[in-house]
């Protein structure tokens, strides 16, 4: 789960360092953003050592990293968190136990809007953050335009800290607003200092009024210094950006080039400068100092030779190996391994204090926003697993394999929440449901990769019905005589449609005593039973079987006799019915920037959908819902198609609404499935 942090069981933390208690960031931001190449060039400013993964690996990595790191003596934990939105969950787990957020972005103006799932995120997680506008030096327009296309969305004004150096068109480095100093980017290490170009100068001095200005709204003391046209110093502007950012009434806006190092020590002055203490997020949460130690797990995951571990942020105290602690609802839990972070490893330690994020060792049951302290009394809230918008029947590719697959899939659920599984009683399908294919094949790579199990995989079966369009009456009747006591039963059914949604009906009209009342129970089980499979295979529903005549025998007639004879009568009568297949239609509610509303509309509509209308997403500015009704068959791959024509931001949520009949090429390709299934 966790890429880059296989546990070294057999190493020792080296002990803490006295000072500030660790804070966790979370770098969080749209895929191909940059977001882990700027994970990995802050280890490296750090001192760590160079250690970046390719840029195609990054840009698809699916897995939280965790880095531990110093930087001028301060301790942090960075969280690099997956870019699609496929893995939202992964980044809101993150978020739940930061400090601080860091919102990476390119600074292309017409990708501003892929950062809306994530401010929404940050919001829910009531984390501070700021913003750094990554590859700057990739920039063709000006800041202006990329600043006002962020403006748009985000929650609070923008605070502009760095003002653009250019050399040959390119950005080749940044003056900064607060110290007046201009620095050029030297690959690979520290800024350069350097002389302010004139031709920078006035745009200097307009950027750096504009920032006290915005500090000037919520400081009186720094307003009545502008308006007397003092100067205010370095600490408090300094002061002002700290408090802003912790309130969120300011977003702090920082500039570079992660991936030659540019600005990357700038953000970490201003991550050791702003970043708030973990007893100001623990506060947040409701937790005091007083009190016994509070751990919140944020994430567990298979790490080989090490086994199970649960990732978790000390909210309060210390956690000590050996320890006991109780879940909030569950049994007490004795910590029986602990470690610590090491740059992108994990090694033993005895002990772990406040701040700290530790990977726990050999605990039973736990999940991902589980609590652990003194008797299992404190409960913090855990995001909400998403609805699932994807999904693939699996099934060993090996029969021996099914046993293991089971087990294996129980542990893939337990470490992923926005996973789920499910049963089929109609197919027989194993479904594994997530929030896209990207999602899944990385489930399923996991499953591969621990529990060395291959699979195959196929889109679901439509869960399709049947129903009848005009009444039927059939007699059946059953005689063999085979030696001993014969089989003997006669009956006559009427089999007549109903009104959709009213379901199954048997209705006994035996007068005179035809059939005898102890046998008549056994007649209604089978005739249902007969339409759990109609003419095209599929369960029958909304019909009434009416047992109007019979006959019997006084010795040959019994239960099973009766029973066969109904199945008989159901057949051919079913057949003769004027039988139609249903298809089950999904309520659809797709939500997606409104710059895609109409071509959302024409998506849906190619997929036989029916648009009911749209309106804009409550709560999100700039967004759409479009409703539809759509066929559940069209909906397997539409969450593929729809992300792929949204910049990858388009979602939607479905429930079942209504069955209706298919028209004859949906038959076909229903039966096409069937054989292909079949081979399969």
């Amino acid at each position: 789960m966790v890429s880059g942090n296989n546990p070294a069981m057999a190493g020792h933390a080296a002990g803490h360092v006295v000072g500030r208690t660790s804070r966790a960031v979370a770098l969080i931001g749209p895929m191909g953003g940059g977001k882990s190449t700027l994970f990995d060039a802050l280890l490296e400013a750090s001192g760590g050592p160079a250690r970046r993964i390719e840029a195609r690996a990054r840009s698809t990595t699916t897995e939280t990293r965790i880095g531990h790191c110093r930087f001028l003596g301060d301790r942090f934990t960075l969280l690099d968190c997956p870019g699609s939105i496929e893995f939202l969950h992964d980044s809101e787990a993150a978020l739940a136990i930061a400090d601080l957020a860091v919102l990476v972005c390119d600074p292309v103006p017409a990708r501003a809007v892929t950062l809306a799932p994530l401010l929404h995120a940050i919001a829910d997680a009531k984390l501070p953050f700021l913003l750094f506008v990554n590859r700057i030096d990739t920039l063709e327009g000006s800041v202006r335009e990329t600043l006002a296309a962020l403006g748009a969305m985000m929650p609070a004004p923008l605070a502009l800290r760095q003002v653009p150096l250019r050399e040959g068109g390119a950005v080749a480095g940044y003056v900064d607003l607060v110290r007046g100093r201009a620095y050029r980017y030297r690959r690979g290490t520290a800024s350069e200092v350097v002389a302010t170009p004139e031709a920078v100068r006035a745009r200097e001095a307009e950027a750096r009024t504009a920032l006290i200005e915005a500090l000037a709204d919520h400081d009186d003391a720094l307003l009545e210094k502008l308006l007397e046209d003092i100067p205010p110093t370095e600490d408090e502007i300094y002061r002002d950006l700290h408090k802003d950012l912790a309130e969120g009434r300011l977003i702090q806006v920082l500039l570079g080039a992660a991936e030659a190092g540019g600005g990357v020590r700038r953000l970490w002055k201003a991550l050791r400068h702003d970043a708030p203490e973990p007893a100001r997020r623990a506060a947040r949460l409701g937790l005091g100092e007083a009190g016994g130690p509070v751990a919140q797990i944020f994430r567990t995951a298979q790490a080989g030779h090490a086994g199970r571990l649960a990732y978790a942020r000390i909210w309060r105290g210390m956690l000590r190996e050996g320890m006991s602690l109780g879940l909030a609802g569950g049994e007490s839990q004795r910590l029986a391994g602990l470690l610590h972070p090491a740059g992108t490893e994990w090694v033993k330690t005895s002990e772990a204090e406040l701040g700290e994020v530790v990977a726990l060792a050999r605990l039973d049951g736990v999940r991902a926003g589980a609590v652990l302290s003194e008797a299992g009394a404190v409960h913090l809230d855990f995001p909400t697993p998403p609805a699932p918008v994807y999904a693939l029947a699996i099934a060993p590719r090996e029969r021996r394999d099914d046993v293991k697959l089971s087990a294996a899939l129980h542990r893939l659920i337990e470490d992923d929440p926005a996973l789920s599984l499910h049963q089929s009683a109609e197919s027989a399908e194993t479904v594994l449901c997530g929030q896209g294919e990207m999602h899944l094949n990385a489930a399923l790579e996991r499953l591969g990769r621990t529990g060395g199990i291959a699979v195959a995989t196929a889109p679901p079966a439509t869960a399709y019905r049947e129903t009848i369009r005009r009444a039927v009456t059939r007699a059946a009747r059953l005689k063999r005589q085979t030696g001993g006591h014969g089989q003997f039963a006669d009956v006559t059914l009427t089999v007549a449609p109903r009104a959709r949604g009213e379901g199954f009906q048997f209705i006994d009209r035996i007068v005179g005593g035809a059939v005898p009342r102890a046998f008549i129970p056994a007649i209604g089980e089978a005739a249902e039973e007969a339409a759990r499979k109609g003419p095209f295979g599929h369960p029958v529903v909304d019909l009434s079987v009416a047992l109007i005549d019979g006959g019997f025998h006084s010795v040959d007639s019994s239960d099973m006799a009766f029973r066969t004879a109904t199945r008989m009568a159901m057949a051919e009568a079913l057949a003769e019915a004027d039988p139609v297949l249903l298809e089950p239609v999904e309520h659809v509610a797709v939500d997606i920037p409104n710059a895609f509303t109409a071509r959302a509309q024409r998506i849906l509509s190619g997929r036989r959908g029916q648009i009911l209308g749209y309106a804009e997403r409550p709560g999100w500015p700039g967004w759409d819902r479009v409703e539809a009704l759509v066929p559940a068959a069209e909906l397997h791959d539409l969450i593929i198609e729809l992300r792929s024509q949204t910049l990858g931001l388009g979602t939607y949520r479905h429930r079942f609404d209504h069955l209706a009949e298919t028209r004859a090429d949906v038959r076909r390709a229903e039966a096409r499935a069937d054989i292909r299934r079949g081979a399969a």
